[in-house]
This record gives structure tokens, C-alpha cells and sequence, in this order.
């Protein structure tokens, strides 16, 4: 592992400032930056943001100098790059789009057009603000996306295998992504509870129908111990959407536990170590980790190969 520093070249805030990376493991560049007393809000997904001020200490405190270019392509080489698709400013700009495609159901008693635009609009804001709010890892605005991603892949794939989904299905399913850790305190359970209430109380404001408004909100229940009833369409898609992280590819895998690891960073190692565990051995002992029968195919082997390499990794 090689922490690396290209020059202070990139202006912000009246400064310039240096890009610090690692060249293989995040959790390293971590430790290095805490050793230099560099604010962890300094960190931006992939790199740490530093003052042209702090360079040369940074170098004699082990960094290595190098060009802008050669940081960059060290990182992907080192499968430390995160995508810009994984980035939550990237993320929240495409989800403004996502969000104008779904198309709320309103009960008879719903505002005129106008103030109904303007509190769906409230909405939206409030929710991306939520999902972008710190201090967020992996439960941020990039796994809000990815589930919606997941859902469509699920909704291609089951046109093409079984009946197509319909409407109402799709939208119980996005809107209970949308909601379904819209609150994130770190409380298992609580939190569910918590934006399941909150879904409730928006989308009721909104006048949208109470029937769906039920669905959403059972749907983010669910995600509680991601248990739906057999049939239940809806809720298959948006239980193997919220999983679907497990089945990346090795260098994403990796990239979802040190994310997930910094969400309960206030957990001391061992005990850390012990819970993970037990959370991937119940993973593993489940006959099957994902119930859609629009599931692609491969993620069960891929979900299940990186399960057991994580695990082999806390206990060795």
C-alpha cells in the first residue's frame, strides 16, 4: 500500500488543494490522514481533499508526490476508483430525473395541479436532502440509486421470463426505495419504523391514494428482516434490489463492506467483527438470498462467493 499526493493544483474556496489517495485500501488512507490530523469531512469518496498548506508535511510524513495523472491511474489500477456513478453528487443529480418519472396516484380530495407540483417538488427535496445528509457512508444517496437500478433491471428481466410487471407494482416498489432508509440514526429497526412513518405522513400530505400510501409503507417494513409474503411482486423486487450490493463484483464488494464499516465506525473492532459476522452467517444460511424470479441469475453465486470471501476474512 502506497499513500500517494498529486500538487496543489485544484482550486476551491479561495485555496488550492491536493488530492491524498491510496493506491489499494481505503481503510489505510484513513489511518494515514487521521496520523496527520486531517478532518475526516475532508474526504470525498475515493480521496481526501487537502490544502496546498499541509502538502509538504503530508510528503514527509510518508506521502508520495506524484502527477495528477499518475494518482488517477494508480487508483483504478488498485481498484480504489470509485465510478462517477457511485459518487453521491453524480447520484443526486440523476435522481432528480428518476424521481419526475414516477407518477403519483392522487384520491379524490387532492390539491390542484400547481400546489400539488410544489409539495411533490418539497418532497423530492427533502428526500435527497435526507439521503445526502452526513454523516451517511453507505446508506447515502449512490445506494438509493442503485436499488432503482436494480429494480429495472429486475422489471427488463421479468418481461422477458414471466409477466411483465405492472405499473403499480414498479411504483410501490421505487417509492418504498425512496423511503426505505429516508431515516438513518444507525438503529436497526427503528429506523425502518421511522421511514415507514414518514412515508405515511408525506405521501398522505400529498393526497395520494391511501391504498398505496398502505403498500409503500408495509413494503419499508419489510426491509426490517426483508421477509414478503410469496407473490407479493412488489416487495420481492425491492427486497432483492436493497441486496443486489452483494452480488458486485469483487472491487464493488469491497468498496459496500469499507462503507458500510465507516457507518458504524463508532463500533470498537472486535465487536464489529462479531456482529458482521453473525449478519453474513444468517446471510449464508438462508436457502436462498434472493426470491424474484426476475433476479439475473448470477447474482445468487457472485452474492454468495463474496458472503463466504468476507467472512473467511473476520474470522481468519
Amino acid at each position: 500500500m502506497v499513500i500517494l499526493i498529486d500538487p496543489p493544483v485544484w482550486p476551491a474556496h479561495g485555496t488550492m488543494f491536493s488530492h491524498l489517495v491510496s493506491d489499494s485500501a481505503v481503510e489505510e488512507l484513513h489511518e494515514f490522514a487521521a496520523r496527520a490530523g486531517i478532518r475526516s469531512r475532508a474526504f470525498d469518496v475515493d480521496h481526501y481533499d487537502v490544502p496546498a498548506e499541509q502538502y509538504a508535511e503530508l510528503v514527509a510524513l510518508g506521502a508520495t508526490p506524484v502527477a495528477g495523472s499518475e494518482l488517477v491511474r494508480r487508483l483504478v489500477a488498485g481498484g480504489v476508483r470509485v465510478p462517477a456513478r457511485d459518487r453521491p453528487k453524480r447520484a443526486r443529480l440523476t435522481l432528480l430525473r428518476r424521481w419526475a418519472e414516477l407518477d403519483l396516484p392522487a384520491s379524490g380530495s387532492a390539491p390542484e395541479v400547481t400546489g400539488e407540483t410544489l409539495a411533490t417538488d418539497a418532497l423530492r427535496d427533502d428526500l435527497l436532502d435526507a439521503w445526502s445528509a452526513p454523516p451517511r457512508h453507505y446508506h447515502d444517496a449512490t445506494h438509493l440509486l442503485s436499488v432503482l437500478d436494480a429494480i429495472d433491471i429486475m422489471r427488463l428481466r421479468a418481461s422477458e421470463i414471466e409477466s411483465p410487471l405492472s405499473e403499480r407494482e414498479l411504483l410501490t416498489a421505487r417509492l418504498g426505495a425512496w423511503f426505505h432508509d429516508a431515516v438513518y440514526e444507525g438503529v436497526a429497526g427503528e429506523d425502518e419504523r421511522a421511514s415507514a412513518a414518514l412515508a405515511v405522513e408525506r405521501l398522505g400530505s400529498l393526497g395520494v391514494d391511501p391504498a398505496l400510501v398502505a403498500d409503500v409503507e408495509r413494503l419499508v417494513l419489510a426491509t426490517i428482516d426483508h421477509r414478503v409474503e410469496a407473490g407479493d411482486r412488489a416487495g420481492e423486487l425491492l427486497m432483492d434490489a436493497d441486496l443486489a450490493v452483494l452480488a458486485r463484483s469483487e472491487d464493488g464488494y469491497a468498496r459496500y463492506v469499507a462503507l458500510v464499516r465507516r457507518d458504524y465506525a463508532h463500533v470498537p473492532d472486535e465487536q464489529w467483527r462479531l456482529g458482521r459476522a453473525s449478519v453474513l452467517n444468517t446471510l449464508l444460511a438462508s436457502p436462498r438470498l434472493f426470491v424474484s424470479p426476475a433476479v439475473p441469475e448470477d447474482w445468487e453465486t457472485r452474492a454468495r462467493r463474496n458472503l463466504e470471501s468476507e467472512l473467511a476474512g473476520l474470522v481468519s
